[in-house]
């Protein structure tokens, strides 16, 4: 008997999912936890696995549809089955589905003619994405040749296709000294339309006419928002009409946390991160205010701490959660660290690591941030942003010398914590950065 696929609900706030790509096409056979389709949740990506096996009789949204939750995507029978009412009934009550962005679809019709040829080899480490990896093996595609363009040079699933698509276009179209100018210039050689073979100078002309013309003509270009990057724009303008917020920030020696993180780096790589998970968990169950949340008219206050940890990815942020960070041990916090940060990196999180947390840490340290604004996530009531670590002339003994010091910026929400709470909290943990020696009483 045919069965409808439907949109799945993967988390509790989920509520739509943008279908990224089909496993399957109609006509073919697809067994019982074999791979469906993929979809694009707030938070992460996952594989859809069909739960009956059959024939693929009916696809009923495209690649780039984004679809309520539990609504139909796709009818699997077998082929004497007559589907007809079933896909009659299943369209109209599906009048929900998102209909296919047309920006979408020309933007993915564009992609397809994007090039862009890395000819100069790189002898350094590779770094790419497991999607990336697996379309390169799967066309025989050698990555040292591709400049990645995600974080740290990290070559993307995107990075491939283009060298994959351009290795086709402009095969036995350029002259080798064509392509090297045309990669030192930018220049697309599928938009050089010649006769004849294109030859270096073709491309310095074509190079110099693109400047004119882009002085001349200014253009704007509208990209589409990434289904996450549309979720962190709803929450964030969530927060910021939700909680009023204060920053307060505070600057702290940290010269006895660097020795203590230089001293175990024989033992466990510390970060700064891992050590402010650790006192930040403690300080936070003498201030229960700063872990709590509020629902209506009253404050939901905890004695335990779920600390969510900010991870840049490709396409955003995500914030996994270091369940019950109170409880653990140092090197148990940092192990996982690491592994929730490979996690998001790789989209491997589940949703339950995603969810639960009752207060945020955020770092922009390595990016040389002095100073920002964390924006609170949602429901919490309080976020610490990190900045960098900073050289500053004190005067010790009658001495002037040089100290390490970070400054910790930390937003409340002041419908639950006034000034003086939050003014007391960054003090405490202050003192636990300045004598982490208190962290063993």
């Amino acid at each position: 008997m045919a069965n409808v696929v439907v949109m799945p609900k993967l988390g509790l706030t989920m509520k739509k999912g943008k279908i990224i790509k089909w496993f399957k096409k109609e006509g073919e056979r697809i067994e019982a936890g074999e791979r469906l389709f993929e979809v694009a949740t707030d938070k992460l990506t996952n594989e859809v696995e069909a739960k009956e096996g059959g024939i693929v009789r009916k696809l009923l949204a495209d690649s780039g549809d984004t679809v309520p939750c539990l609504e139909p995507v796709a009818i699997i029978g077998e082929l004497e089955e007559d589907i007809t009412e079933l896909i009659s009934t299943t369209i109209s009550n599906a009048s929900s589905i998102s209909e296919p962005n047309q920006k979408d679809k020309v933007e993915a019709t564009n992609k397809n003619k994007e090039v862009e040829n890395k000819k100069e080899k790189n002898t350094g480490r590779i770094i790419a994405s497991p999607v990336a990896k697996k379309l390169a093996l799967e066309k025989e595609v050698d990555l040292s040749y591709i400049n990645g363009t995600g974080p740290n040079g990290r070559i993307t699933l995107k990075d491939v296709e283009k060298y994959i698509e351009n290795e086709k276009c402009i095969e036995g179209k350029a002259s080798p000294m064509a392509v090297k100018t045309a990669e030192r210039l930018n220049v697309d050689l599928t938009k050089i339309n010649m006769d004849r073979r294109i030859m270096k100078q073709d491309v310095i002309d074509f190079s110099k006419d693109r400047a004119l013309e882009e002085a001349i003509n200014p253009m704007e270009q509208r990209v589409s928002m990434s289904q996450m990057r549309k979720v962190i724009a709803e929450r964030m303008t969530e927060s910021w009409h939700v909680s009023p917020a204060v920053t307060y920030d505070m600057s702290v020696d940290v010269t006895k946390l660097k020795e203590i993180k230089d001293n175990l780096k024989d033992v466990e790589k510390i970060t700064y991160t891992d050590l402010l998970v650790k006192i930040v968990s403690k300080v936070l169950l003498e201030f229960p205010l700063l872990n709590a949340s509020i629902d209506g008219e009253e404050m939901v206050l905890r004695n335990y701490v779920n600390m969510g940890v900010a991870v840049a990815i490709e396409n955003g942020l995500l914030v996994p959660v270091v369940k019950y960070a109170h409880t653990k041990g140092l090197r148990s916090v940092s192990e996982e660290i690491k592994e929730l940060s490979y996690k998001a990196k790789t989209n491997q999180l589940s949703t339950d690591e995603l969810v639960g947390g009752t207060f945020t840490i955020t770092n922009l340290g390595m990016f040389g941030v002095e100073s920002f604004s964390p924006i609170i996530n949602q429901p919490e009531v309080a976020i610490l942003g990190v900045n960098a670590i900073t050289e500053k002339p004190i005067l010790e003994n009658g001495n002037l010398i040089n100290k390490p010091f970070i400054k910790l910026s930390l937003t409340a929400d002041h419908r639950i914590a006034d000034g003086a709470v939050a003014a007391q909290f960054l003090y405490r943990v202050k003192q636990y950065i300045e004598k982490p020696d208190m962290l063993l009483l």
